[in-house]
């Protein structure tokens, strides 16, 4: 572990890198900062901006420069617009995790040393790098099984967990340092922030925990037939070293070849939005590095998504809230949204309810009135949580990763069809989730079917009721509608008699055991 003297050192070289791009304290903001930054900032030897780039790009490169957990930090803080702007975080999205390959002799070497017997054992072929990011490189080889299989063979670069260690030991000093003298750093919690990066990178730098996602992913979507997993060939699988078949399809950002081989962009488009939603919100787990790059269209026409490194995870309460926060938008029902940030405690009890409902409508009216095409539900969301930040809601580091995600996948749905509706896209998986989250059903089992919940399902039922109908009225085959509707469409009665059904079934239950 670093002493705290080479930890300072290594952050005056970090600051004098950052510096150096004109990074750390960017000339546009000299108006805005104290006489002490200011003089820092002549100290550290910033450069001067002759590019025209913005700061948000200059970080970038600069991150890139200082190294792989540097490059990790900046994907990170790219889901963190509270915390470095919406410009920045913008500019960060498109940070490269790319470095020159290292030789192949070395990746061969790591593959003996893991299996601990001769390559020609385990591989018939096995061919240069196809890729190179931070973490790891990718190899092209075939099995020694006969028949032989073609496979991909991701291998960690030789040193790596070392390097990691080090540099997450300094920016931890750092963020400690930093929550030490300011407030803000505090409320930022910017160790938090570290160790969200520490604790994500531990699972990138075991490559089994890669394995395990996928099968677990796999596993979750057995049965969708429009998406699929690569299939992990454990025998030749370790920390350092991941093997999964090869996958022989196109990839998404190349439209024109998709075209070329019959697939429909638009049809496209929508597999990748709800096959998104459905793992993020049916499952709770979902893939949360959907960028071009990593998703190609088999033969069969099925979306394939490869490198699970990044993976995110919602839990029970946590998809509930999102449940409620979606629905309460949709019925315009501020103040039901406002209500579960507080029961979340995700916004401090000293601050009126009210006032906060008040902020949401801010956020929710200019929606309506706009064709649905024209409304991204990433934006939405990141409207959301300047709001919140407003009125001191700590970051939650699951739902930005979420959000973060939804930008990515909003933006590759988009590119594939430039007139993608995501309400539309999005109208079977929302609707369903509804029903089955915000049920009474649901309810009851989350706190083991008692007479308590049967009671607290039973007040709330009827908003519920209402609010199903109202959202089944907007997520209508037009997208999203914002004129009141007076008539019902078949999806708003099924959901209303489902509802009513269960609420008779639980009323039945109450009664049953107040006689026994």
């Amino acid at each position: 572990m670093p002493s705290s003297l080479s930890n300072l050192f290594r952050v005056w070289k970090i600051a004098r890198t950052l510096a150096r791009h004109d990074a750390l304290f960017p000339a546009e903001y000299m108006a805005l900062m104290p006489a002490r930054v200011r003089f820092l900032r002549r100290v550290l030897g910033s450069g001067r901006v002759k590019d025209g780039t913005t700061p948000g790009y200059r970080l970038a490169r600069a991150l890139e420069s200082l190294g792989p957990a540097h490059i990790k930090l900046g994907q990170v803080l790219a889901t963190r617009p509270d915390l470095v702007g919406a410009d920045v975080a913008t500019e960060l999205e498109g940070l490269q995790d790319r470095l020159p390959a290292f030789p192949s002799a070395d990746a061969r070497a790591v593959v003996e040393r893991e299996f601990n017997k001769p390559l020609d054992k385990l591989f018939i072929r096995f061919g240069e790098p196809v890729a190179a990011a931070s973490i790891s490189q990718v190899h092209e080889a075939e099995t020694s099984e006969d028949p032989p299989k073609r496979v991909a063979v991701k291998v960690l670069r030789p040193g790596i967990e070392e390097e990691f260690a080090r540099d997450l030991s300094t920016l931890a000093f750092a963020a400690r340092l930093a929550e030490r003298f300011s407030a803000e750093a505090r409320r930022l919690r910017l160790t938090a922030l570290i160790e969200t990066l520490a604790d994500s990178t531990a699972l990138e730098l075991d490559l089994r925990m890669e394995a395990a996602a996928a099968s677990e992913l796999a596993e979750r979507m057995e049965g969708d037939s429009q998406f699929r997993v690569p299939q992990v060939d454990w025998a030749r699988s370790s920390s350092r070293v991941l093997t999964t078949e090869w996958i022989d399809g196109v990839p998404l950002r190349d439209i024109e070849a998709l075209k070329a081989v019959g697939h429909d962009p638009k049809k496209i488009a929508l597999i990748v939005m709800r096959t998104f939603l459905t793992q993020a919100l049916r499952e709770g787990f979902f893939h949360a590095d959907m960028h071009p790059g990593n998703l190609f269209v088999d033969r069969q026409g099925r979306l394939v998504a490869v490198d699970y490194g990044i993976m995110g995870r919602l839990d029970v309460a946590t998809r509930r809230f999102m449940a409620e926060t979606i629905g309460g938008f949709l019925a315009r029902d501020y103040l039901r949204v406002a209500r579960a940030h507080f029961e979340q405690q995700f916004v401090p009890s000293h601050f009126p309810i009210e006032t906060f409902a008040q902020a949401l409508r801010a956020v929710g009216e200019p929606i309506f009135g706009r064709p649905a095409r024209d409304v991204s539900m990433a934006k939405l969301l990141q409207q959301l949580f300047d709001t919140t930040r407003r009125f001191e809601m700590q970051a939650q580091p699951q739902l930005l990763l979420l959000q973060k995600t939804m930008v990515v996948v909003e933006g590759v749905a988009r590119a594939l069809d430039p007139d993608f509706d995501i309400w539309e896209a999005s109208r079977p998986v929302v609707e369903a989730f509804m029903l089955d989250s915000l049920s009474p059903k649901a309810k009851l089992k989350d706190i083991g079917e008692t007479v308590s919940a049967l009671a607290k399902s039973a007040q709330r039922l009827p908003d519920f009721i209402r609010n199903v109908e109202l959202i089944a009225a907007k997520l209508t085959g037009e997208g999203l509608r914002v004129a009141p509707q007076r008539e019902r469409n078949e999806s708003g009665e099924r959901a209303t008699l489902i509802l009513l059904g269960i609420a008779a079934a639980a009323a039945a239950a109450a009664l049953l055991v107040r006689v026994l």
